[in-house]
């Protein structure tokens, strides 16, 4: 869960992920849909299908293999998070490379090229950093170690480098340039994708919602009915020749979210006209559900919710 997503925003979920599944043979077991419902607001939902995979494939092996390679096969894992495991849960002598070790390495060594360009030179010399006689010893307390010495001591901004442990061999401080440290390439302004979709409601709150394919961008998860998503914005004749159903339209307003790769701005209709019955819709590769009940992604939540009225059993508002 910490891939991509920030403590705070974590334990919670981590709290009633763990309350669901106690162990991994209960993750395991567990359907997808359940997984991803529970997942739903995280983000990156590839990260939920994946630990499920991996949860299925150990609990079926009886054990976590220990090391590197074997690690690097299960879902989900690369190198970063192998050698984590490797190091800190069964101590072997391997350090992990997140961006607090990258940040520490390119202090020590003055390392001036520019992230992500350096970023292979980084971990080349962030390999070497354990081969002192103590760091081989505990492999798991001196990746820990690495990981509270970037994120308490050995910051992004303002370093506390009087306090630092490294301070008498870190070439950065010895040329007053550890706060620059890390250098980086000015990103691109992200590109803006934009898609309109269509919220019909029954009076007992479920919506009609369709799930995305498995793979890709939100895979699995469920979405409110609408147009692809592209570079130009949907002109409202065009796009409502993807509505769900032929009835009266209010544009109700626009969601705005932001994803890794780019900007996506989502208009939202809503029906006005009566509501249909649910057979109306079976021919459709949709499905009226409970929003609560729902794998929704953030921001499916925003367009389910947006200006949200009730509606009455005689189609009123």
């Amino acid at each position: 869960m910490l891939q991509q997503t920030v403590v705070a925003t974590v334990i919670p979920y981590y709290t009633r992920f763990l309350a669901a599944y106690p162990t991994l043979h209960d993750l395991a077991e567990a359907p997808l849909d359940e997984v991803l419902r529970l997942w739903a607001g995280l983000g990156y939902y590839a990260r939920a299908r994946n630990l499920h995979k991996c949860a299925q494939i150990v609990s079926a092996a009886g054990s976590f293999p220990e090391t590197l390679p074997e690690l690097m096969k299960l879902p989900g894992i690369g190198t970063y998070t192998a050698s984590a495991l490797s190091a800190i849960a069964f101590s072997r002598p391997v350090v992990p490379v997140d961006g607090n070790v990258e940040r520490i390495i390119a202090r020590l060594k003055a390392i001036d090229a520019p992230l992500p360009q350096s970023r292979l030179l980084l971990h080349q010399q962030a390999s070497l950093l354990n081969h002192s006689p103590s760091a081989q010893e505990r492999p798991s307390d001196f990746a820990q170690a690495l990981f509270d010495l970037g994120a308490t001591i050995c910051t992004p901004r303002t370093p506390s480098c009087l306090l630092c442990p490294c301070q008498k061999s870190c070439k950065a401080f010895s040329l007053d340039i550890a706060g620059e440290l890390p250098r980086r390439l000015v990103r691109p302004k992200k590109p803006v994708r934009y898609g309109t979709v269509f919220r019909v409601r029954l009076p007992d709150g479920q919506i009609l919602l369709r799930t995305r394919p498995s793979q890709g961008l939100l895979g699995g998860t469920d979405e409110l009915p609408g147009t692809p998503w592209r570079e130009t914005p949907w002109e409202s004749k065009e796009a409502l020749a993807f509505a769900p159903l032929s009835t009266e339209w209010r544009e109700v307003g626009n969601v705005r979210h932001i994803f890794s790769h780019f900007s996506l701005i989502l208009k939202i209709y809503e029906n006005t006209a009566k509501l249909y019955a649910k057979d109306v819709i079976a021919e459709l590769d949709c499905s009226f559900r409970s929003p609560e009940q729902s794998a929704l992604s953030s921001v499916m939540r925003k367009c389910v919710y947006l200006a949200e009225r009730p509606i009455s059993s005689n189609g009123k508002e």
